[in-house]
Parts: structure tokens; sequence; C-alpha cells
């Protein structure tokens, strides 16, 4: 097996672990950082190198076979990989001060269809085997039509949030871009290759934590709670309609220490993980999608809005707030920022390095 097939198929089997701090294995993965076919052209033209295979995957593997014996490998790859004028969104124009301003025209966060199945399956599961008489379908084409602009819309401003955000990171010094988008590898810190997952402060974890905290879940604390001042609501709608209107009655009551009590709870619960991420991270890596699924190297960027966890979607175009703690995040990086997490998967055991980048209001 040579050295490249080596690589190849650790990479293929999820063993991103193996990566760290081995020479061949991060060449391997810088390699096939250029792997695009306009950015691989520029890199052998930049420096000189003649290659003899035309298809691009042969071609990576020439250049691997190439690079691994010069000593100056690391160091040309490293000087093209800073370079942001090699990025793919460079090439379809992005205006990121544009972007800035319009991410600020979307109103309200409302996913179209269902958070855990694709919007095809949710059509399906929801009109398509379900009505089968044609005058009903017709019927639901508004709902249809305002599901699916509702599932653009929100997809649209979580790619361009994440990819503003991850451009932060990018533009500082000390990073290295995986230009040609790697699977796996968004940018290196000190030869470590990340992940950036941008997420909020997860909903069942907070969940999970509260109902330490309480005894019960949240929502049934809340109702004992209402029901003590005699505020009350429906207990058939759902739990989220429940929160809201017990939410909205507490303030009309004047019984704002009820909030506040649920606040300081979901704030005890945040500082907890801020001082223990560990657990947080392993929740996070075993509780993925299994569509989605990764054992890389990452980091988190957890954004959380304590009063509101709802609307802490606002925060993730809050890039001045959101700037100046990327750029001391990577100031202060060293190889002890990161935690090495085992967690398992689908009965698997993975190893991965990790950290968290909290981001609270």
């Amino acid at each position: 097996m040579t050295e490249f097939e080596k690589w190849d198929n650790e990479f293929r089997n999820q063993n991103l672990y193996a990566f760290n701090g081995n020479f061949y294995g991060l060449l391997w993965l810088k390699v096939r950082a250029i792997c695009r076919s306009k950015q691989l052209r520029q890199f052998i033209k930049e420096n000189k190198i003649d290659l003899t295979a035309t298809k691009v995957s042969e071609q990576s593997i020439e250049l691997f076979d190439i690079l691994e014996k010069r000593s100056d490998a690391m160091s040309i790859l490293d000087t093209f990989l800073q370079c942001l004028n090699h990025e793919w969104y460079t090439e379809i124009g992005v205006d990121i001060e544009q972007l800035k301003e319009d991410l600020y025209r979307i109103q309200y966060y409302a996913w179209g269809g269902d958070q855990n199945n694709s919007l095809d399956k949710y059509f399906i599961s929801r009109y398509v085997k379900v009505l089968s008489n044609y005058n009903e379908l017709q019927n639901k084409q508004a709902e249809i039509g305002a599901n699916a602009w509702n599932y653009v819309q929100n997809s649209w401003y979580n790619n361009w949030t994440s990819f503003v955000i991850e451009s932060l990171f990018k533009r500082n010094q000390r990073v290295i871009s995986a230009v040609g988008e790697i699977k796996s590898v968004d940018f290196f810190i000190e030869d470590y290759p990340l992940d950036l997952k941008v997420t909020f402060f997860p909903s069942q974890f907070m969940e999970q934590k509260l109902r330490e905290i309480f005894g019960k879940s949240s929502i049934s604390w809340l109702k004992d709670r209402c029901k003590e001042v005699g505020i009350f609501c429906d207990k058939n709608s759902s739990v989220i309609q429940q929160f809201y209107t017990l939410s909205e009655k507490i303030k009309e009551a004047n019984r704002i220490d009820i909030l506040n009590e649920l606040e300081n709870a979901r704030q005890q619960v945040i500082e907890g993980a801020q001082s223990n991420p560990v657990e947080l991270m392993k929740w996070l890596y075993e509780n993925q999608g299994e569509m989605r699924f990764g054992a890389e190297n990452r980091i988190y960027l957890i954004l959380a809005d304590i009063k509101d966890l709802s609307q802490s979607w606002k925060m993730k175009r809050a890039f001045s707030i959101i700037e100046p703690k990327v750029n001391q995040y990577i100031t202060e990086f060293s190889s002890a920022s990161l935690k090495t997490i085992k967690f398992e998967f689908k009965k698997k055991v993975y190893t991965a390095l990790s950290d968290i980048l909290f981001i609270v209001k």
C-alpha cells in the first residue's frame, strides 16, 4: 500500500484522528485541499511542477508522490493555501459586505417541513401519500409553497451566515484555509486540521440539564409554577405554544420572577457547559445526524441568547460581536485548546480533538 493509499483509506474510514501530528497525513490533506482542477493547475504552474496524468484524481496522487519527496512540500502548500484569492467564493463573486446587509432582511426563522427530514420526504409523507383527492391537494398549494419558501430562506440564512463566520477565521494570519473545500476540514490552525460547526446551544441538551435541576421537564416545571399563581394554558397545544402562552400571561400578571428563575437555570446550564465543555462536545458528536456524520476534529462555535433561546438565530449575523471573539480565540489558540473526545456512534467508538467557542448574550 502506498502512502497516498494509506491516508486515503484512513480518511474514508473516518479515522481523522490519525492525521493529527503526522507529516504525511497533513500532506495528504493539504494536497486534497487543492484538488479542484483550476486550483491544481494554478498550483503546479506557480511551483513549476510537471504532471503526466490528465485526470484530476490521478493528478492528485501524482502530486502527492512528488511532494512527499520534497523538503519544501509543506511550505509551498501553505503559501498557496494562505492566499485567499484561491478560494472558491472569489470565483462566484460574493460581495461579503452586501451579504452582511442582506442577512438582516430575514425577519423570522421558521423551518419549512420538518427539521428531521429533507423537504421532499416531508412533502411525500404529509401530502403525496396522504391525500388521494386532487382537489384537497390543490387546496394545499399555498401551504406547500409557504413551506418550501421557509425551507429555502432558512437554509439560505444558515449557509451564508456560516460562510461569513468561517471567513472570519480564514482571514486570520494564523489560519491556513482548505481552499478546495475538503469534506471534514475547513482550515488548519497550528497544523491541526479543523472543521468549523456553527450552531445554537442544543435545546435537547438544555432540556436534559434543566430536568436535572428541576427534577422534571422545564414545561412541567413552568406549568406548576404558573398554577401556583392561577395561570393556565391549553394543555393540548404544542410545547412551544405552551411556553409562549405561559410566558406572555406571566408578563401580563407581572410575575417576571418566574421567568427570571427559568432564565437563571438556563444560565446555570450554559455556565456549566462553559466550565466543562467536554461533556457537551461528546454529546454533540454522539447526537449528530446520521446523514452528516463525521469524526473529524471540530471547533464548535455555539450561540445562545439566554433570555430567549428561540431568538439565538439572530446572533448568527451579529458579526460585530462574533469577530472579536473569533480573533481572540485564534490569538490564544494552542495545542492545549483542543480536548480529546472519545465518543460512540452506531456502536462504534471514535476519537477526535475538539473545542467550543461560546458566544452568549
